[in-house]
């Protein structure tokens, strides 16, 4: 999901920021540089969204939903896109070999966890137990998710943390972390309700799977970002 043209521009995102927004109140009709609070007064407050309420947003920015909390996220770039490309053609061929039935998907694509949380991973593997019927729904969970790093602290906190829970409540069976800042993939596999660490694995080592055995990822080849590479 994504915030259209309703999205304030960033120095009005960061002239609102300075504010103390409990004496932030809005004025109709909007000025130039203000909120387009005409528009505003039409979402839900923060906190307070519903999975109808984000399903039904139009946006050109990607968006997840938190506990009701309205999460925009980072811009992708090249590398991030290209890192999603690779595992997602390193699964699939793994999953052709060992006939293994299910089918791979990449963002943008709402998971609804649970309520009040959608989240909406780089990509995911759905065996047919957790394919929606019919299509046309959403899926509410998956049998492995994998995750891209994007720069900043609440990006990091949102993929290491914040995921890390809401996968394991949702029953994900295992969760991958990719991260091309630290140069490190973080692999864990649900156990008992909860995530236990496969390996955190460096670049000059091979990531494993627990959930499916026998894929394995060079760390070094899924970080090293090449124009037409064909993997």
């Amino acid at each position: 999901m994504s915030l259209g043209d309703s999205t304030p521009s960033d120095n009005s995102q960061q002239d609102i920021s300075q504010q103390d927004i409990s004496q932030l109140k809005p004025r109709t009709p909007s000025q130039i540089g203000d909120v387009t609070w005409e528009a505003a007064i039409f979402l839900p407050k923060q906190g307070k969204w519903r999975d109808d309420d984000f399903l039904r947003l139009h946006t050109n920015r990607m968006a997840e939903l938190s506990n009701g909390r309205l999460e925009i996220l980072p811009m992708t770039t090249w590398q991030h896109q290209m890192i999603v490309r690779f595992f997602m053609r390193r699964l699939e061929k793994h999953l052709e070999i060992n006939l293994i039935a299910g089918e791979v998907i990449t963002a943008v694509l709402p998971v609804r966890l649970f309520e009040g949380t959608i989240r909406e991973p780089d990509l995911l593997f759905c065996t047919p137990a957790n394919i929606p019927q019919p299509p046309e729904e959403y899926p509410r969970s998956a049998d492995l998710i994998l995750e891209v790093v994007s720069k900043g602290a609440e990006a990091r906190q949102r993929d290491y943390e914040d995921k890390r829970i809401d996968y394991a409540k949702s029953g994900v069976s295992e969760y991958w972390i990719v991260d091309p800042q630290t140069s490190q993939i973080t692999v864990l596999f649900l156990t008992n309700g909860q995530y236990e660490t496969v390996g955190v694995f460096e670049r000059s080592q091979t990531a494993i799977s627990r959930y499916l055995p026998g894929f394995e990822i060079n760390v070094h080849d899924a970080l090293t970002v090449e124009q037409g590479r064909k993997k």
